[in-house]
C-alpha cells in the first residue's frame, strides 16, 4: 500500500489552483503539459498525492503568462505557516 507524500499547504494550494484553472477552461493534463513543455506524466505526478513532483516558480510563471494573470494569483493571500 502506497502512502501519501508530504506536501506542504502552500504546494497543495498551487496544485489546487492549477487544477481549478484547468477545469474552468476545460483543459486536459496534456494541455497543461504542452504549456509547460513537460510530459503529461509530470502533471499526473504533480496532481497525485503519491509522488514528490511539484510545480516550481518557472512553471507558475509560464502558466501565469499563458493565462494572462499574475503569478501572485497562484499563491495564498496569507502565509500558510501555522
Amino acid at each position: 500500500m502506497e502512502k501519501d507524500i508530504n506536501i506542504t499547504e502552500i504546494e497543495q494550494h498551487v496544485i489546487d489552483f492549477v487544477i481549478k484553472i484547468r477545469d474552468k477552461k476545460n483543459l486536459t493534463q496534456d494541455d497543461i503539459a504542452t504549456i509547460l513543455d513537460v510530459k503529461r506524466t509530470f502533471i499526473t505526478n504533480v496532481e497525485s498525492r503519491k509522488n514528490r513532483a511539484k510545480y516550481n516558480l518557472n512553471h507558475i510563471n509560464k502558466l501565469a503568462d499563458h493565462f494572462g494573470i499574475s503569478p501572485r494569483e497562484f499563491l495564498p493571500v496569507k502565509s500558510t505557516i501555522k
